[in-house]
């Protein structure tokens, strides 16, 4: 009986670091979009901005893991294209890279391999305070929107 207070004194730790470690994560997001018959998916933490300036602080050259915790995801049943650049089907980690004061690409990386495209960025009227993810359809193109800030990055593609 001499174990219980150390036994409870654990316990009490472990639940303590685990209900800590969970107050701080983000919460997740999902876009979805269905192209050529088939759902495509886009799975990604949702950080808030808490009065910070995320997308203005990085720097031309620093990547962004687009998100909070896990990675950004995009799983997709079929083959997009991004202008030139195709990605077969699959499930790719999502990044995006400042190449210049106003420029950024989304870096789509499988296996190793990565596709870059380039993403048209808007200033928005108003400021999105939870990093958000929109995939939609429009005349029969998929549209790729994430808005964080007052700072719009989007992408258009097709699927076969």
């Amino acid at each position: 009986m001499r174990h219980r207070p150390l036994v409870r004194y654990v316990l009490a730790l472990t639940l303590g670091l685990t209900a800590a470690a969970t107050a701080h994560s983000a919460p997740r997001g999902e876009a979805k979009v269905t192209l050529a018959g088939k759902p495509i998916v886009v799975d990604y933490g949702r950080p808030s901005l808490k009065g910070r300036d995320m997308l203005g602080k990085a720097e031309v050259g620093q990547e962004w893991r687009m998100g909070a915790d896990a990675p950004t995801t995009l799983d997709t049943p079929v083959s997009l294209s991004f202008g030139s650049t195709r990605v077969a089907p699959g499930k790719y980690v999502l990044r995006a890279k400042k190449v210049s004061d106003k420029d950024w690409v989304l870096k789509l990386d499988s296996d190793g391999k990565v596709a870059e495209v380039p993403l048209e960025s808007r200033v928005l009227d108003k400021s999105v305070e939870e990093f958000t993810i929109d995939l939609a359809e429009e005349k029969g193109q998929g549209v790729f929107r994430m808005s964080w800030g007052t700072v719009a990055l989007t992408t258009r593609f097709t699927a076969k």
